[in-house]
């Protein structure tokens, strides 16, 4: 089972390959709707976010906003929080790819955004990069709900740069002309990658 990274950093067009790719019937894991799963109320996280930010959960409901406002300023918290969630996003990657190891699927995705950030690309054979120019990245970010300057200016600067991702990836598709290009590109890197073996993943891990 050949395991795919795919990463890209924030506007960059991930989340439309992502779609892209279960179109064509590849199973992708998605780390974001993952956390999200965890912070609902009586998720798993919810116990531990409440013990670390206690001002920021009532009545076992995380209060995403101000969390998010609060990690944001300060790095320490940030890291307090990913002490909490990055476990357990790992556990729930894991337990997707066992399942699709039983499914005998032959390749699968783990959308991680912050691949690099956190070195999961380590754990995986293959890593695809979606890619944009920073004007047009800029400018879907932008359009964004609640998306400011400085909101984008901070989340860039925790982000690894466009340039390093691309310098580390195993294959990379610009998000720039559209999806039907971006399709075709997919395509064509999955055609190519269909005989590999994959060698992260092995029947019985756990």
């Amino acid at each position: 089972m050949l395991v795919i990274g795919l990463t890209g950093s924030i506007a960059m067009g991930k989340s439309a390959a992502a779609r892209l790719l279960r179109r064509r019937r590849i199973p992708v894991h998605d780390a974001d709707a993952t956390v999200h799963e965890l912070i609902r109320p009586q998720g798993r996280a919810v116990a531990a976010i409440a013990a670390a930010f206690p001002d920021c959960v009532h009545d076992s409901t995380v209060d995403r906003a101000a969390l998010g406002r609060l990690v944001f300023a300060d790095p320490q918290a940030l890291a307090r929080l990913e002490a909490i969630l990055h476990p357990l996003t790992r556990a729930a990657a894991r337990r997707f790819l066992a399942m699709a190891a039983r499914r005998r699927s032959r390749l699968v995705v783990l959308d991680i955004p912050l691949l690099f950030e956190i070195g999961a690309e380590r754990g995986v054979d293959a890593v695809l990069v979606l890619t944009a120019p920073a004007w047009l990245q800029r400018d879907r970010a932008l359009r964004r709900p609640g998306m400011t300057d400085a909101k984008l200016a901070g989340i860039l600067a925790r982000q690894v740069p466009d340039r390093h991702k691309r310098r580390q990836a195993d294959a990379i598709v610009s998000s720039a002309q559209g999806l039907a290009r971006t399709h075709h590109a997919l395509g064509r890197i999955l055609a190519a990658w269909a005989s590999r073996r994959g060698t992260c993943w092995r029947p019985g891990w756990h």
